[in-house]
C-alpha cells in the first residue's frame, strides 16, 4: 500500500520536474536542445518600477519577490509570452520563486549582467578602468545565480554601450572581452551551454558596424570565444498604425542582416508616438517577411515615466491591463505559430566572417580586435568558480494562483486567472483569451493561428490524473 506521505511526495515531484527545454544557438537560429524546433521569443522587457525597481541594499530586484512573479507570469501567460528581459538583477539573491513560476509557465529569461550602479556595468565614458577583476566577479555571480534553471534563455553582455560613433571608438574590445571571459566561465563553471550576446542601439550610422564586429571570428583560438552567439537590436522606428514594412525601415533591416551567421532579434521594440500603441509590427515580424529573425521583446511590460507599459502595477499591488495590453494580444491571438516554429528557410548558413579593419566602414569605429588581457585574478575564477556564489534551482511552485486583483481595461477583475502548468517540451504561446475587457481569464478555444498548448496540457493532465487513479488504487 502507498502511504498518504508518498503520494504528496509523488505530486510534488510532478510539481517541480515539468520544465521547459534549455535553448541554445545553431547558426542564425535559437533551437529548443530536445526537439531541434526552432525557438522564436515571442517576448516583453520585464522591470517592475524600472531601473529604481533595483534596489540590492533592501534585498530586492525583479526577481525577488516570488507572489509578485506569479501575478506577473500570470498576465503575461495570458498574453502570450514565452520570453522575458530582466535587465537588473542582484547575484546575491535567490531567485528560485521566480525563475520557478515562469518556468511553470513556460517563460523564458534573458539576464542582464550588469546594472546601473558604479562598478556594475562597462564605463562607456572610460571603459578600461571599470573592465576589472570586481566586476567580472559580479557578472560571474550572475551566471551563477541563474545557470541552473533551464529557462534560463540568454545572457546579455551589456546594451547599448556604443550608443554614437565617439562611444564605438574604444568600447567593443571590451564588450567582446567581457563575453570572452563570460563565455569561457559558463564553459568551465557550467552544466550546458548559455548563449551571451549584446543588445545593441539603432544607431544607424555604426550599426551594421557594430553587428560585423560582434558576430566576426578571430582566429586567436583563445579570444574566439569573444563572438556574439547573438544580437539584440532596440528598434523603434515602425510608429503608428499608418507605419508599413517600408516607411518603417523593417526592409532595411532585414536587408543588412541577410548575411547574418548568428541569431538577431529586437531586444527592444514598441513606438509609442502614437498612443495607444497598436502593434501592426507584431505581424510583420512575426510574418513571412522577417522570418530571418527571431523574433522580439516588447518595450515593456509595466507602466513606467517612459510611458511604454501594457500594465499598471498599483500602489495596492494590484494590476490595471491598459489598452496597449489588449491590442497587442489580440495582434498576439493572429500570429500562425506554426510559421514561428517551423524551419527558418531563408538562413544563410553561411560561415562567420574573418574579423578584419575591412569589415568596419565607419571610421570612427575600432578597427582593432586586440582585445584586454584578462585582468588579474579572473582567470582563476574561471578555472574555479567565484566565492561563494548564489546558485539558484527550479522549486516546488505547487500555488499558481495570484493573491493580488488584476482588472480588465473596463475597470472589472479579471476572473479566473492563474499561472496554467505548462507540460515539458513546451513554452508558452498565445492562448487565444479574449481581450480584458472581457473581464474573464479563462481563454477561449484556440484556433489553428492562435497555436495553444492546450492539447498537450490535456495530455500531460489526463496522464497525471491517470497516474493518481492508479495510485489511489493502492491505497
Amino acid at each position: 500500500m502507498i502511504s498518504l506521505p508518498i503520494l504528496t511526495a509523488l505530486y510534488a515531484l510532478y510539481t517541480t520536474v515539468c520544465a521547459v527545454n534549455p535553448v541554445n544557438v545553431t547558426g542564425q537560429d535559437f533551437y529548443d536542445t530536445v526537439t531541434g524546433d526552432r525557438f522564436m521569443l515571442l517576448g516583453v522587457d520585464y522591470q517592475p518600477g524600472g531601473q529604481a525597481g533595483y534596489k540590492p541594499q533592501q534585498g530586492e530586484d525583479a526577481l525577488s519577490q516570488g507572489d509578485v512573479c506569479l501575478r506577473d507570469a500570470a498576465v503575461m501567460q495570458r498574453l502570450g509570452v514565452n520570453t522575458i528581459r530582466v535587465y537588473n538583477v542582484d547575484p546575491t539573491l535567490n531567485h528560485d520563486d521566480c525563475a520557478s513560476v515562469f518556468n511553470a509557465a513556460g517563460i523564458y529569461m534573458v539576464l542582464d549582467v550588469n546594472s546601473p550602479l558604479g562598478g556594475e556595468s562597462i564605463n562607456r565614458a572610460d571603459p578600461s578602468s571599470s573592465y576589472n577583476s570586481g566586476y567580472l566577479n559580479r557578472v560571474f555571480g550572475v551566471i551563477e545565480n541563474f545557470k541552473n534553471y533551464p529557462n534560463t534563455l540568454a545572457f546579455f553582455s551589456a546594451n547599448e554601450v556604443m550608443n554614437d560613433i565617439p562611444t564605438a571608438a574604444d568600447n567593443p574590445p571590451y564588450i567582446r572581452a567581457v563575453q570572452r571571459d563570460m563565455k569561457n566561465y559558463i564553459a568551465k563553471q557550467g552544466s550546458r551551454a548559455i548563449p551571451v550576446g549584446y543588445s545593441a542601439a539603432d544607431v544607424r550610422e555604426i550599426l551594421e558596424d557594430t553587428w560585423n564586429y560582434m558576430q566576426c571570428s578571430i582566429s586567436n583560438d583563445t579570444d574566439n570565444a569573444s563572438r556574439s552567439d547573438f544580437f539584440g537590436l532596440n528598434s523603434y522606428s515602425w510608429c503608428g498604425g499608418d507605419a508599413t514594412f517600408e516607411s518603417s525601415g523593417y526592409n532595411d533591416i532585414v536587408a543588412m542582416f541577410g548575411s547574418t551567421t548568428i541569431p538577431i532579434f529586437f531586444s527592444e521594440y514598441g513606438c509609442n508616438k502614437v498612443m495607444p500603441r497598436v502593434f501592426d509590427e507584431v505581424a510583420a515580424l512575426y510574418g513571412p517577411q522577417m522570418t530571418s529573425l527571431s523574433g522580439g521583446l516588447i518595450y515593456e511590460y509595466s507602466q513606467e515615466e517612459a510611458d511604454y507599459g501594457l500594465v499598471q502595477i498599483n500602489s495596492n499591488g494590484s494590476v490595471s491591463l491598459l489598452t496597449d495590453y489588449d491590442n497587442l494580444q489580440m495582434q498576439y491571438n493572429r500570429l500562425n505559430i506554426t510559421l514561428i516554429e517551423a524551419a527558418n528557410t531563408t538562413a544563410a548558413n553561411l560561415d562567420p566572417p574573418e574579423c578584419s579593419a575591412g569589415l568596419i566602414s565607419n571610421s570612427g569605429m575600432s578597427k582593432s580586435f586586440d582585445l584586454p588581457a584578462v585582468p588579474d585574478g579572473v582567470q582563476q575564477m574561471i578555472n574555479n568558480g567565484i566565492s561563494n556564489p548564489t546558485q539558484g534551482r527550479i522549486v516546488d511552485v505547487s500555488n499558481l494562483t495570484p493573491s493580488q486583483e488584476v482588472y480588465g481595461t473596463n475597470g472589472a477583475p479579471v476572473q479566473g486567472l492563474q499561472v496554467n502548468r505548462v507540460p515539458d517540451d513546451q513554452s508558452n504561446t498565445p492562448s487565444g483569451a479574449t481581450p480584458s475587457t472581457s473581464g474573464s481569464g479563462a481563454p477561449a478555444q484556440p484556433s489553428k493561428t492562435g497555436a495553444a498548448v492546450v492539447g498537450a496540457r490535456a495530455e500531460a493532465a489526463v496522464g497525471f490524473v491517470g497516474l493518481l487513479g492508479f495510485v489511489l488504487s493502492l491505497l
